[in-house]
């Protein structure tokens, strides 16, 4: 089972994804968590870097991030998610190309049928296509609050304007429906925005 937790910087992503995590634990899975594009490999901790860290420095082409994130998401799909899948276990990815959609597409104005192109391109249709797909969204208020906490960002992306932000924050509900994917509200205690999580899981 694939199950995709996605949303803007702030939202709980990985937070979420770890809980879920310990709940498939306890009932015998084989579970693996994916921060994509980092997701504890070498190797995609390296493009992440340079995506993330380095790239406001080299000042990297947009087109260059989307290629970078679809080498990364080659890497993690191949090594860490596939072979947990061929044995009937879990993959939780905090972020997948929906990502790249919000970020790239709507934020820097990359054409998102290439987007999506270059995803099918590269990768099998099961990481296209999670068995479960969620959005977590909460106020601009909220989700700046969430980040202060953390202290100030040098990431490429978070460190960007907020009219940049606010093309990415819009562009979820509109990638929401055009995947169907379900929309969470996280503003809620973390373990209010899990009970959601888990009970959307139950009914879908």
């Amino acid at each position: 089972m694939y199950i995709v937790i996605e949303g803007q910087d702030g939202t709980g992503k990985s937070t979420q994804a770890r809980l879920l995590q310990e709940y498939y634990e306890k009932q015998g899975k084989k579970v693996v968590v994916m921060d994509e594009p980092d997701g504890d490999l070498p190797q995609a901790h390296e493009i992440h870097d340079l995506i993330l860290v380095q790239g406001k420095e080299y000042g990297l082409e947009s087109m260059t991030n989307v290629l970078l994130f679809t080498a990364a998401r080659v890497e993690l799909w191949r090594k860490i998610a596939e072979p947990v899948l061929r044995e009937s276990g879990v993959v939780i990815s905090a972020r997948n190309y929906w990502s790249t959609l919000a970020y790239q597409g709507y934020g820097e104005g990359v054409s998102r049928s290439k987007i999506i192109r270059l995803t099918k391109d590269a990768l099998p249709d099961k990481y296209c296509h999670p068995d479960y797909g969620f959005i977590l969204t909460v106020s601009d208020q909220i989700r700046l609050a969430r980040q202060g906490r953390r202290g100030k960002s040098t990431e490429t992306f978070e460190a960007k304007p907020d009219d940049f932000q606010q093309r990415v924050n819009a562009a979820y509900p509109k990638i929401a429906k055009e995947f169907s994917l379900k929309l969470i509200d996280a503003s809620g205690t973390i373990d209010e925005v899990f009970e959601k999580i888990i009970n959307s899981l139950q009914l879908l």
